[in-house]
Formats: structure tokens, sequence, C-alpha cells
């Protein structure tokens, strides 16, 4: 397998699981794996022999942690980053918009755009000594999408999006459980049969009723998106984000100017 790593597919009778591969680099996504992801989930919404989907990240050490830095360092001004970040949430919101109730099975680290894929998702199923982070403020200096701010803080409240956007904390798992954040958190040698049986549980309810009560609750809670494209342009423009870019890249702290 080349470098660029691959979203992987199949079908286990009315279960779908989705494979993010690419461990060597903890399952950071690049372009074109985002767009297999995209591509993956526009045929399984349109499979109505797929009751449940999983998504998952190999190798045991990730989820996802997030994207593929290297991308970045084509951009030349803010205008790239709003086209970016709407390329990017387009992917995650198909993931978000999948009409099967889907299962995030976090064995690792969810951070970045990973984060964002465990929140997409309708259930959290998670190993001890996950971490979940979304530490832009510290990597490479970057920003989420509207629906990505307003995902986050709908999930865990403004004071935990600070502490993961503003603080860039990993959060523990534990944590995220204790405020009630995650379906189950179990060993990681109990995680697929956790899996399991949670799949299991919703083939077992009625498709109709399960779509219809998903797609309400996304239309409910994104019906006051703002826009925000001057403020995503502002940060992918700055002096600050090219620093943070070729810093991560040669692995050398940048010094933030906010400018």
């Amino acid at each position: 397998m080349s470098d660029d790593g691959v979203v992987r597919f199949r079908q286990d009778g009315a279960v779908g699981h989705i494979l993010f591969d690419r461990p060597a680099a903890y399952n950071a996504l690049t372009w074109s794996m985002w767009r297999e992801l995209g591509a993956v989930c526009g045929r399984i919404a349109a499979d109505p022999a797929v009751r449940v989907v999983t998504l998952r990240g190999a190798g045991g050490k990730a989820f996802v942690s997030g994207t593929d830095i290297a991308g970045f360092q084509s951009f030349t001004s803010g205008k790239e980053g709003v086209a970016y970040e709407a390329e990017m949430d387009s992917y995650v919101g198909a993931v978000e918009t999948l009409p099967q109730p889907t299962i995030a099975i976090v064995d690792g680290w969810a951070v970045g755009g990973g984060l964002a894929l465990s929140f997409a998702c309708d259930f959290r199923i998670a190993a001890t000594g996950a971490r979940f982070g979304s530490p832009l403020a510290k990597t490479i200096g970057n920003c989420l999408s509207a629906r990505g701010y307003q995902r986050l803080i709908q999930h865990v409240g403004i004071p935990m999006a600070k502490r993961l956007l503003l603080a860039a904390e990993l959060v523990p798992a534990a944590e995220l459980d204790a405020h009630g954040l995650l379906t189950r958190l179990v060993a990681p040698e109990e995680i697929d049969a956790a899996v399991q049986e949670l799949a299991e549980k919703l083939v077992a309810g009625a498709p109709l009723t399960q779509r219809v009560s998903k797609e309400a609750i996304y239309r409910i809670s994104t019906q006051s998106t703002p826009d925000i494209s001057d403020l995503i342009e502002l940060i992918y423009g700055s002096e600050d984000f090219a620093a943070g870019v070729r810093g991560f890249l040669t692995k050398t702290p940048p010094t933030w100017r906010g400018r």
C-alpha cells in the first residue's frame, strides 16, 4: 500500500464497515482519502441493504489523526482555505447525513478531522486510552468550518469546546464519557463485542423511523448555521497559518505573530 492510504469498505450482512487505512501516519487523511470517503458514503446512502455503518481507523493507535498537513503547502491565499473547508465539510457532512445509524469506533487518537468524524457519527464507542482533540492552536493555526464549530458545541458544550480549541487540550475518553459524550467506554479487548451488540440492536429497529428521526434531528440542529467565510479566509491567508504548516512539516515549533 502506498503512503497515500486508502478508505476501505466491506459489508457484513446488514452492517457496512468503513476503514481508514493509513496506520503508518496514524490514519491522517490525504485529500484523496477524504474524496474516497465521500464516494463511499454516496454508495452506502443509496443502498437500503446497509442498515448500520461503522467507521474505524486501522492499526489500533488512531481513529483518524486529522488531515495530512503536506497538502497545505500549496495554499497561497485565504480563499483557498474557504474552498478547502467547504470541501472537507462536505465529506464530514456525507457521514453526518447518512440515512443509516453510524458508529465511530475509537481506539486511539481522534484528532482534528478525526474528532469531527467521530461527532458526525450517531454513536461513539471508545477504548480506554483513547483521546480526543482539535489542537489547531498549537499545530498549524487553522480553523473549522461553521458547521464544524456548530457540531462541536452541540456535542460538548461551549466550555469543553474552548478547552479543545483555545487551550488545544487532548481530552481522555474517560472524561468525555463522564460527561455523557460517549455511547460506551470499554477496554480495548472488549470493543469489538460492544460494537457488535450495538449494531445488532440498531439493525433490529425500524429503518424508516431511524432515518426520519435522524434527518429531523439534523435539520433542527443546522437551521441556524452562520456564514463565517470571512473568518476562514482571515485564517488561511495569514502569515501564522503558513508558518504553522512549515513548522509542522519541519518539526520546528512556529512563532505565532498574530498576523
